[in-house]
């Protein structure tokens, strides 16, 4: 009794061959282009956090010189390779406005603090866009 047996010819088997070869190809390139796709997206992420830990050490810098000087008006910080621009505007209550800067991401907070006596009092504090 023979048995049929289906033998790839050589030709059938580099059809096959470049196909899966092909599939592996793509597949791969696709999975390092979502792996630098998902770098970046986090390198971003991370510098615009920087941005706003900067913008928070501005106006937790301008709390402290307020506390200490009812004048102060505000500055220009430099904070771990960025800045922050402070500006204090306002009597009482005061409006300390905080724009941290780092490798071209900028972000902000506003806080609104206010004096009773000689007691500085921060009322508010919030991220703005």
């Amino acid at each position: 009794m023979k048995k049929n047996i289906t033998i790839l010819s050589h030709g059938q088997a580099l059809v096959v061959l470049l196909v899966f070869m092909v599939v592996a190809i793509t597949m791969t390139t696709m999975a390092v282009a979502l792996l630098v796709i998902n770098a970046n997206a986090a390198s971003q992420v991370e510098q615009g956090d920087m941005a706003v830990a900067i913008a928070q050490s501005g106006a937790e810098n301008a709390i402290l010189r307020l506390a200490r000087n009812p004048g102060y008006t505000g500055e220009t910080l430099t904070v771990d390779g960025g800045s922050a621009t402070v500006t204090v505007t306002g009597t009482n209550p005061l409006t300390v406005t905080s724009v941290g800067t780092y490798n071209g991401f900028v972000r902000g907070v506003v806080a609104s603090a206010s004096f009773l006596d000689t007691v500085l009092t921060v009322n508010s504090w919030q991220e703005v866009y």
